[in-house]
């Protein structure tokens, strides 16, 4: 019984803010939430930052190399074209997000320190990046379905080589990187295709 009103009477102490210990402890809540806060907006920041940069990138790659003839805008190509050839607009909607995807699962696994942890991460992420990049100059500017079709295929592989490596960091990264592989996939078959229409 005496311990129960120990207890209770050191409960009381701290919890009222005329005393010493609840003034001590009112800033200790008060310093903690506002390190909490502070801790969100670095967060917060850091996410912008980590999907945004990738999202332009590929947002201008499709504004400056996204339309040419080699996909099959003219008329006498879009005759030949098989049905499951998405439309121009859908392939650079999907490789907007695949790069959002991209983004928001590197960011993840630097929020976990993944990146510092295993540097191979961060390559295998970086040369996924520049390849995907270098996808649309070389299939609509250069015009060479062979060269993009290897570009798709060095693609694939790095990232095989992000999920496995996200997956060790973060679980959730590594299967966000799945839906990107899946396009990069079908991105390879769709070269393939232009090489013989």
């Amino acid at each position: 019984m005496d311990s129960q009103n120990v207890k209770q009477r050191t409960r009381d102490t701290v919890d009222e803010p005329n005393t010493i210990a609840g003034k001590n402890n009112s800033k200790n809540v008060r310093f903690r939430r506002e390190k909490r806060v502070a801790m969100a907006q670095r967060g917060i920041r850091s996410l912008a930052i980590a999907v945004a940069l990738p999202l332009s990138l590929a947002l201008c790659n499709v504004y400056f190399f996204g339309s040419t003839k080699v996909y099959g805008t003219s008329s006498s190509r879009s005759l030949s074209k098989p049905f499951w050839f998405p439309p121009l607009w859908a392939l650079h909607m999907t490789c907007v997000t695949s790069s959002f995807l991209m983004g928001l699962s590197a960011w993840l696994v630097w929020a976990e320190g993944g990146f510092h942890r295993n540097p191979t991460a961060l390559y295998l992420y970086l040369t996924q990046l520049g390849l995907s990049l270098a996808r649309d100059p070389i299939v609509f500017r250069m015009s060479a379905p062979w060269v993009g079709l290897l570009v798709c295929l060095a693609t694939s592989g790095a990232l095989v080589g992000c999920s496995r490596q996200f997956k060790v960091v973060n679980p959730i990264a590594g299967n966000l990187v799945m839906p990107c592989l899946a396009w990069a996939s079908f991105l390879a078959f769709v070269n393939l295709k232009l090489l013989f229409l």
